[in-house]
């Protein structure tokens, strides 16, 4: 498996994924890989989650994993089912000790100082800081980062491709997460408008 910080790196944002039909799991992955976006973050907020995960691998450089773990269990489950990478709103010990048992790359959720510090304590380095917007926005990133340097992270919750550029501009930013990239607009026509979503992912993969 890839590190996690290769998979951050890979591309400036991760596409945050509500899959609620299977048949949509694959055109999806497809649209945003052809517009750059390879790496994938299927939510388990679904009952076809991690079924999706699963189909959405066979797709020709996609890096795919899951998003809203928040157990051990869920977690073992996503290994499974083939996720390549782990991410999670927050942190307990159980789910961060899982995590690194099962060597997959993991990339917690944290909003406070402490929520950074238990991350330390069992040897992390890299963390999703969620909710971005509502915890304070990229100042109050700023302000977390300062005790903790060399720490690097990938805000999530309310980030717009507008915004992405500020977020993208602190060095400790390696990459966002992004909902934007697809919505339930994408469906309308009963179909997935693959075009709409590639351009999104074309115009996300060009921030810089």
């Amino acid at each position: 498996m890839k590190p996690i910080e290769t998979i951050m790196r890979t591309a400036p944002v991760i596409p945050v994924l509500v899959i609620e039909e299977i048949d949509h799991a694959v055109p999806i992955a497809e649209a945003l890989v052809a517009g750059g976006l390879r790496v994938l973050e299927v939510t388990l907020r679904t009952t076809c989650g991690l079924e999706a995960i699963a189909a959405m691998k066979q797709v020709d450089g996609a890096i795919v994993g899951a998003g809203t773990v928040t157990n051990p269990e869920q977690l073992h489950r996503a290994v499974e089912a083939g996720s390549e990478f782990i991410v999670s709103p927050g942190l307990t010990t159980d789910l961060g000790q899982a995590a690194i048992q099962s060597g997959v790359p993991f990339l917690p959720g944290v909003a406070t100082a402490g929520d950074i510090m238990r991350g330390m304590d069992l040897g992390l380095e890299h963390f999703k800081f969620f909710p971005a917007e509502t915890s304070g926005g990229l100042p109050a990133l700023k302000a977390l980062s300062g005790p903790f340097g060399g720490l690097k992270f990938c805000p999530t919750g309310g980030i717009r491709q507008e915004t992405a550029p500020d977020w993208l501009a602190f060095d400790p930013v390696l990459c966002v997460g992004g909902s934007w990239l697809v919505g339930q607009k994408d469906f309308a026509s009963g179909k997935i408008d693959g075009e709409a979503i590639t351009a999104r992912a074309r115009d996300a993969a060009a921030i810089a």
